[in-house]
């Protein structure tokens, strides 16, 4: 058995239910099109990884789609916010046995997966590995034992949630990886065109 796992979040692909505040400028159609090439990458730079993946949905799992491929096993996420599904998942991981358990999101178009190997490794000598991204949170989470107040008294979705984070675990050794840009916005999406190009069709939008 493998001694870690990676743990992929993951909003269900559905019109008006995914990169809302992308929609507000691009639609809701436009923005489903983009969560879903993110999935895709996710899912193809995930693959790579010779560790097992658990996906993580956020409504109710999906029996085919994109990630009914071998060493992807689905799951659902727990009742509650943000820390409190995180909190359960990797709860869960640890109690399964694994011993490195690493949390990605499931839009950022900039990681891939030599940033979770360099995670796994780090957490040889650290407790905690973050990602952080480039508005305040983090797109990448390691742990090789729960740390309860990673998920407590959070503003999840604000730009303080890294800093307070750290701010907890000053009795704890923490390794940052680079900073990347999670996509949420049409500002952030702006810093790729190729998904501007793809999916927008080089659409000028204001």
């Amino acid at each position: 058995m493998s001694k870690s796992v990676l743990l992929l979040f993951t909003k269900n692909p559905e019109l008006g239910k995914c990169k809302t505040r992308l929609a507000a400028t691009v639609g809701d159609q436009k923005a489903l099109d983009i969560y879903k090439q993110l999935l895709d990458y996710t899912r193809d730079f995930s693959a790579k990884l010779a560790i097992p993946k658990h996906i993580y949905y956020a409504w109710e799992i999906t029996e085919k789609d994109r990630w009914s491929q071998p060493n992807f096993h689905k799951k659902l996420q727990a009742e509650g916010n943000l820390g409190a599904k995180m909190q359960t998942a990797f709860k869960e991981s640890f109690k399964a046995g694994f011993e490195k358990v690493i949390i990605v999101g499931s839009d950022c178009a900039e990681i891939n997966e030599n940033d979770v190997l360099k995670a796994e490794k780090l957490l040889d000598e650290n407790q905690l590995v973050f990602g952080p991204a480039l508005d305040g949170g983090y797109y990448l989470l390691g742990m090789k034992k729960l740390h309860s107040a990673v998920f407590k008294n959070k503003l999840w979705g604000t730009d303080s949630v890294l800093d307070a984070t750290l701010n907890d675990l000053k009795q704890q050794t923490v390794k940052v990886l680079e900073a990347l840009n999670d996509i949420d916005t049409f500002e952030d999406l702006k810093a790729h065109p190729e998904l501007l190009k793809t999916i927008l069709n080089d659409e000028k939008i204001y």
